[in-house]
């Protein structure tokens, strides 16, 4: 396995999907829905029933900046989400109340997540540097000094482990927000297509980074491997 292919072609696949999604919430925030309801407005509407009374929604600055924070209960909206009443605004905003029903109920890999964030704030600052200096001592040692590279590769695995719990979450809050909407009749039939179409786009996303990081692993694990066995 040539590791340049490997991350050769996870980034033009993440190059295009990004392009795709970027033109598809471009024209999705050029339509309006029927219901008038703006990113704000639905967020709250979403939190209420659900019988979410303690997260607040707020504005932030910048494009694509929208998050839910577990820590403060807070959703966080770009401005133009928060502000306009498009398809692109409620099915980004509804996403994200699907993050915080999550939290109220406890949802499981979203607290295995959470639990894992300060090792994964860990392993990324150090990751790079144990693997690129973890290989060069075992060439250099002709496989005799391995653990520099196992240890790299062990906190590349949680690297890689993080992005793999992430995907279902990912998927778990958009179907939460797509029930949400079709249930209350908040979108009709064409709306609901549109905002599935572009939330299936945004997880995308995590998919290819998911596989891009999973190719890079099984990468560095053949490296060892593989001088191990000459």
């Amino acid at each position: 396995m040539n590791y340049y292919l490997v991350v050769g072609t996870t980034f033009l696949v993440s190059v295009i999907v990004n392009t795709i999604l970027q033109n598809k919430l471009r024209l999705y925030s050029k339509l309006y829905l029927h219901s008038n309801m703006s990113g704000k407005e639905i967020a709250d509407k979403m939190l209420t029933e659900n019988g979410i009374y303690d997260v607040h929604v707020l504005s932030t600055e910048g494009e694509l900046t929208d998050h839910y924070n577990p820590l403060n209960k807070t959703i966080n909206l770009s401005e133009k989400v928060y502000e306009k009443k498009s398809i692109t605004a409620i099915a980004i905003a509804a996403h994200e109340c699907g993050h915080a029903l999550q939290h109220k109920l406890n949802y499981n890999l979203l607290e295995l997540r959470n639990y894992l964030v300060p090792i994964l704030n860990f392993a990324s600052k150090f990751t790079n540097i144990a693997i690129m200096y973890g290989i060069s001592m075992f060439y250099g040692s002709s496989g005799k000094d391995s653990f520099i590279l196992q240890l790299g590769i062990g906190l590349f695995f949680m690297v890689v482990l993080f992005s793999l719990i992430t995907l279902p979450i990912e998927f778990d809050a958009s179907n939460r927000a797509l029930t949400w909407l079709r249930n209350k009749n908040i979108v009709n039939y064409q709306e609901y297509r549109k905002v599935k179409d572009s939330l299936r786009w945004a997880s995308m996303t995590y998919v290819v980074h998911a596989l891009g990081s999973l190719g890079q692993l099984i990468y560095f694990m053949s490296v060892f491997y593989q001088k191990e066995e000459e």
